[in-house]
């Protein structure tokens, strides 16, 4: 590789993630304000926030497997075009129609750049693409972390957050001039590559090893997903001596935010620990991690409930970790991280909708129960995920 192309790739990758996370973790905020400046009822918002995530997995499929057939620059090209299309259009909407259109689009580009940047770790590391993808993924979570707390200083002076929408796609703009500068070798683009289609994506659930990594990353979804949605509810329920209700919201607030802090942590190290560890002995031990601490933080709840904040710090490089050995398993690797995130999508979606209707019928502490019997199947998976060698290589990762 050029020496002038790798600071170009890291920078895309780390600024990329580093902007999705922001965005991905500013929507709610953003959405509060809109629904007043905008005139937006509450079954609108719920149509945009349902919008917004039919657009990021349709893209992800469709972008994973132009990936394979265009190339990475001209998928991600087209991502942070629409970004940019859609954040100047959202941050200029005074109507719910307009507003609507371009909200769509900004769903289709993250899509569209998140999958492009799954795609571009494999491509040019393949070696320690678990590593990277971990670095990666650690960099979403502080842009989960900081553009909230920007937002907040930006609300604070009464600034508008179409001014922030605006602002975040000229940060894009930059992302997308070095991208310009990026001239990926074809070899490495294209070796190996056979021609993708939709039968080609299909054939790719018939390889039990890829099964099981969807499987695992469907499931893990859902614990991570359930844990951050239903944990505040269930704490929240519990009968705790001296605490009142304002004081359990507080303390479950704290709880989940301390798991946010300790999961991007996580990912940080976890980059060194699969160097250290190797992809397959990673998985599997913060998959059996994350049982052991869901499991004990549930029995301390009341006592020690801090305890829950572990299960974070145990999930936080299993995602990653996943994608790294995903790009092993086939030459399609933008078809197949593609088919992860649309894997992470539904894990999001269904979770959902069974733990409510659970705890609607059994109660939340039955409901909240389901989150142990997701984290009991990723850790089933994981003893069954085999890391082959790498392709044109005879070194084993292990």
């Amino acid at each position: 590789m050029h020496k002038l192309q790798r600071p170009i790739i890291y920078f895309l990758i780390f600024a990329t993630m580093f902007v999705l996370g922001g965005i991905q973790n500013t929507k709610g905020l953003i959405l509060e304000k809109v629904q007043t400046d905008i005139n937006l009822d509450l079954s609108q918002v719920g149509i945009m926030v349902s919008v917004f995530q039919i657009g990021f997995l349709i893209a992800s499929l469709v972008a994973g497997i132009l990936a394979d057939r265009k190339g990475i620059k001209i998928v991600m090209t087209v991502g942070t075009l629409l970004m940019i299309l859609g954040l100047i259009g959202t941050g200029s909407s005074y109507t719910v129609a307009f507003f609507l259109g371009f909200y769509i689009i900004v769903g289709v580009g993250i899509g569209s750049m998140t999958v492009s940047v799954a795609t571009l770790i494999p491509t040019f590391f393949k070696e320690k693409s678990g590593f990277v993808f971990n670095l990666a993924n650690a960099l979403f979570g502080v842009g989960m972390i900081a553009t909230p707390l920007l937002l907040n200083v930006i609300f604070a002076q009464n600034i508008s957050w179409r001014f922030f929408y605006i602002g975040v796609a000229v940060v894009i703009a930059l992302i997308l001039i070095a991208l310009l500068m990026f001239k990926p070798n074809q070899k490495a683009v294209l070796e190996g590559q056979e021609k993708v289609s939709l039968q080609s994506v299909a054939r790719l659930f018939k390889d039990r090893q890829i099964l099981f990594v969807i499987l695992f990353i469907l499931f893990y979804v859902a614990a991570e997903a359930g844990f951050l949605n239903f944990f505040p509810i269930l704490y929240t329920s519990l009968d705790i001596a001296g605490m009142d209700l304002a004081q359990k919201q507080s303390t479950a607030a704290y709880i989940i935010a301390s798991f946010a802090f300790l999961f991007t942590i996580g990912r940080f190290v976890g980059g060194f620990i699969i160097l250290k560890l190797g992809e397959r002995r990673t998985l599997i031990g913060f998959s059996v991690f994350a049982l052991i601490a869901l499991v004990v933080g549930r029995i301390f709840v009341v006592n020690a409930s801090y305890m829950m904040m572990l299960f974070g710090l145990a999930l936080s490089v299993l995602f990653p970790t996943a994608q790294g050995i995903a790009s092993k398993l086939t030459k399609q690797a933008g078809s197949l991280q593609g088919l992860i995130y649309v894997a992470s999508g539904l894990g999001g979606a269904v979770v959902g909708l069974l733990i409510g209707e659970v705890s609607d019928a059994f109660g939340i502490q039955t409901g909240f129960n389901l989150i142990f019997v997701f984290t009991a199947i990723i850790t089933i998976l994981a003893l069954l995920i085999r890391t082959p060698k790498l392709v044109g290589s005879s070194s084993s990762s292990s």
